[in-house]
């Protein structure tokens, strides 16, 4: 017999199961539990729901078990077709339908989660904070000194109520694929690692389990064991509430990993069908994400491809409700057609006009549907646009909403999208012409999405400025004096970009490689007055460089990179060596964001520069479209010319700080009244009303 209590909105629903359908025995053991007193209990085939009533207002209604909505999106043919985005994009387009949403995501590999993969193979590593790996996270109570200089700076304004700092013995946090990081971005939601299913998470779960003997003795294999294990995984976390609401989302969105046909995918998939034999009609659907290439210089479809990957999915027990085809642009084959007919202009104006692609033909919607049992009007097309915030104005379009309601048995229950303000930013992204230039100098700049929280982050705070991000991506190795030596083009051309730049950031890191030149950039920032943010290692870096050429400590190092040095400015854990403190303070260099116990440094700022700015946490997680992080939007204003102007309109304000200040200290020293003064008139926060309080 398995007993388990979960709490559905305002109810508590406490679910008995066993072998046997007899009310009295099920009942007996909801009194053995010592609940029988909560409420009545309903007898459904072999489990007895109670429910505990808990009325609020007026109503006295019992809330009965609650259905879950689950729609998995997999990808066909090849990798790299988006599903990440498209299910983001179904998770906005259901929100704006008034229901509630939920994710998942399934990454096959073996890996326990993405931490210790590499950026150049695996992009981003996305880091949550529910403390992932301990009991901890990355919340915390900061002490704020505020500057010494007249103007607070945008820095000042925006810390003094952020709770996004890791606390000195608390440094547990969850490292989740990237595609986490779109579902927190588009949905605005709080996700947690369990949220994040991998096959090591999922093979880790049953090992422990048969050491500890609770299979019983029994042969422990793929199938039941571990496809239980997912299935009971999924249902477990597809309850667990994101949105700072009580109770249970409406709908989970479970994205699958790899393409269909990967052999690392079999017991997922496996799963999955019985998962959605389990759960029944009209609770799931299966949004397959495929290709529909154009092949030759008369631009046509091409079917083939999905037909052969539905098939495939069909044989391994799966059958797609909806199609989401991808599909290119034709306008390169058309142009190398026009071209010798047609002058250059008019050419360019057709490339205009016809840059976001190309719906499926009507023909080869009819050839997919009858090939791949999927009704015309469950086919969508997913061509390339502008940006990737039409993508769910794309599926509003074609009605997706209505096929996976239809599917879903909740026609009656949502309403129609409201996508107004999400139809506006995407529009005015598409707008924006005059560009703000930001050098990225970093290390792992062959590959964006190695940073791709940084440059949505960018994103957010340029839309919000009316600018146009312009990324110039500047290898750290190759500002450096040996690089000059090896290869000077390459040197050249890596500083003119640095020097042609509005602004400056250096992102995160590991190793030495690159440090020199970070620390070069730092430099050429702070002499040179150019708006400048180091996040996490660009933070010690800025502090390195101050050390080295403003108090003339030339061997200024981090222990981690240099573990003799004879000035550390930076040791381990890392932090800021709480014995130089005070000689950095008193050259210039402010700390103005601190731990609780003082002595971990974690904001840094030069007052007498225009925005000069370092943080050891990483802001970049808690950006959201519409509400860019504060200090992103501190370095896009600052870059172009707009600082002055978000400090000091109300117009900017997203979020009155309400929540959290308990745990903020700070120390008055004569410019808090002025800071309080600002802080009343609110900034760009970004909570979702889960009691965390502002993020930035």
């Amino acid at each position: 017999m398995w007993v388990s209590s979960a709490k559905y909105r305002t109810a508590h629903v406490l679910v008995v199961t066993g072998g046997s359908s007899n009310k009295q025995t099920l009942t007996l053991a909801l009194s053995v539990v010592g609940v029988a007193l909560w409420g009545p209990t309903e007898v459904k085939k072999d489990k007895a729901v109670l429910v505990n009533r808990q009325p609020s207002g007026g109503d006295h209604k019992l809330r009965m078990e609650k259905k879950m909505k689950y729609i998995l999106v997999t990808g066909g043919v090849v990798s790299g077709l988006g599903k990440g985005v498209t299910a983001s994009s179904i998770g906005v387009l259901l929100k704006a339908c008034g229901l509630r949403v939920t994710s998942i995501k399934i990454d096959p590999y073996l890996n326990t989660d993405a931490g210790t993969m590499s950026p150049f193979e695996h992009g981003e590593v996305f880091v949550l904070d529910d403390g992932g790996e301990g009991n901890g996270g990355i919340h915390a109570g900061i002490v704020f000194s505020t500057p010494s200089c007249t103007e607070i700076s945008l820095l000042s304004l925006c810390v003094w109520c952020s709770r996004n700092i890791i606390k000195q013995n608390s440094l547990a946090v969850s490292k989740v694929d990237l595609d986490l990081g779109n579902y927190e971005r588009f949905l605005d939601i709080k996700l947690t690692r369990d949220n994040n299913i991998t096959t090591g998470k999922i093979y880790q779960s049953v090992i422990d389990k048969e050491r500890k003997g609770d299979y019983l003795g029994k042969t422990v294999q793929v199938v039941p064991h571990i496809t239980d294990a997912i299935q009971e995984w999924i249902e477990r976390v597809a309850m667990i509430p994101v949105d700072g609401k009580e109770g249970p989302a409406d709908v989970c969105v479970i994205e699958l990993g790899g393409t269909i046909g990967d052999i690392e995918s079999m017991p997922f998939i496996e799963a999955l069908g019985q998962f959605s034999y389990h759960v029944g009609a009209g609770n799931f659907c299966l949004i397959h994400v495929s290709l529909v290439p154009v092949l030759n210089v008369v631009g046509e479809q091409k079917t083939k491809p999905t037909q052969h990957s539905v098939r495939g999915l069909r044989g391994l027990g799966l059958t797609p409700n909806i199609l989401a085809c991808r599909s290119s642009t034709v306008f390169l084959f058309l142009a190398l057609i026009l071209l010798p007919v047609f002058n250059l202009v008019y050419v360019l104006k057709c490339s205009y006009l016809n840059f976001s692609g190309q719906a499926l033909a009507e023909n080869v919607k009819e050839k997919l549907s009858q090939f791949c049992h999927v009704p015309e009007t469950n086919i969508i097309t997913l061509y390339d646009v502008s940006n990737i915030w039409h993508i769910p104005l794309l599926l509003k379009d074609q009605k997706a909403h209505e096929a996976i309601l239809r599917e879903l048995n909740l026609l009656g229950v949502a309403r129609e999208p409201v996508l107004e303000e999400w139809t506006a930013r995407a529009e005015l992204c598409d707008m924006l012409h005059d560009p703000v230039k930001i050098a990225m100098v970093g290390k792992y700049t062959g590959l964006s999405d190695s940073y791709l929280s940084v440059l949505k982050a960018l994103l957010h705070a340029s839309v919000s400025c009316h600018r146009k991000l312009v990324i110039e991506w500047v290898p750290a190795s190759d500002l450096e004096d040996a690089t000059a030596k090896e290869a000077p083009d390459v040197h050249k051309a890596a500083w003119d970009l640095l020097k042609g730049a509005d602004g400056v950031l250096v992102p995160g890191g590991f190793g030495d490689r690159g440090v020199q030149g970070k620390i070069l950039a730092a430099g050429y920032a702070r002499e040179n007055r150019i708006p400048f943010l180091g996040i996490c290692l660009g933070m010690q870096i800025a502090v390195i460089e101050y050390a080295r050429s403003v108090l003339n400590l030339k061997d200024a190092n981090s222990t981690e990179f240099d573990p003799k040095t004879t000035n550390p400015c930076v040791i381990f854990m890392p932090e800021v060596n709480p014995d130089m403190i005070t000689r950095l303070e008193n050259a210039g260099l402010s700390f103005v964001g601190k731990d609780e116990t003082g002595r971990r440094m974690e904001i840094v700022e030069l007052p007498s520069h225009p925005f000069y700015v370092g943080v050891q946490f990483h802001p970049e997680f808690k950006s959201r479209p519409g509400k860019p992080s504060a200090l992103f939007l501190g370095l896009i204003a600052a870059a172009c010319g707009q600082l002055e102007a978000v400090l000091q309109t109300s117009g900017h304000v997203k979020n009155i700080i309400s929540k959290g200040m308990s745990t903020v200290k700070f120390q008055q020293n004569g410019n808090a009244s002025k800071l309080v003064n600002r802080l009343s008139n609110g900034v760009y926060a970004n909570g979702n009303g889960n009691g965390n309080g502002a993020h930035f």
